[in-house]
């Protein structure tokens, strides 16, 4: 079975109810999990350099203290189920490329992430980095609604 699920969180309440499903049935298996909060990189155009080195400074501080928040939910959640855990902050373009890495470096053999559910055109438009992990990842894909 699992032993290493891979468990990225974006810190919405879907997010955080998956993860008590997630550590639910990781200490069912017997299995380890690793945490991912993957925030996007500062990106800006200025016409001055100082505003530009003040916003990055923030902006890094704040995803970071954000991610942070998450990982503790996680970890948390973790505890309170008696699931072994290591949680980690990323920066990233592209949270799918960033999760699916994650997991191979992480030698995690399960990703298990929430699913909004967004439909239609919300759902083209947005996309979802769920769907992205479903359709770039050889580790398998367990999708929490």
């Amino acid at each position: 079975m699992f032993k290493r699920i891979l468990v990225p969180t974006d810190g919405s309440d879907i997010s955080k109810r998956v993860m008590q499903d997630c550590m639910k049935f990781a200490k069912e298996i017997g299995a380890e999990v690793v945490g991912l909060a993957v925030a996007p990189p500062f990106s800006a155009y200025v016409y001055q350099a100082q505003v530009l080195v003040d916003a990055e400074s923030r902006f890094n501080d704040e995803c970071a203290e954000y991610a942070n928040r998450c990982l503790a939910d996680l970890n948390a959640a973790a505890k309170e189920f008696g699931v072994k855990c290591e949680s980690f902050y990323m920066v990233g373009d592209f949270p799918y490329e960033s999760i699916i890495q994650t997991a191979k470096d992480k030698h995690c053999d399960l990703i298990a992430m929430a699913s909004h559910g967004r439909k239609g055109i919300k759902g083209l438009l947005l996309g979802s980095e769920t769907h992205k992990v479903l359709t770039h990842s050889q580790i398998p894909v367990l999708v929490f609604r």
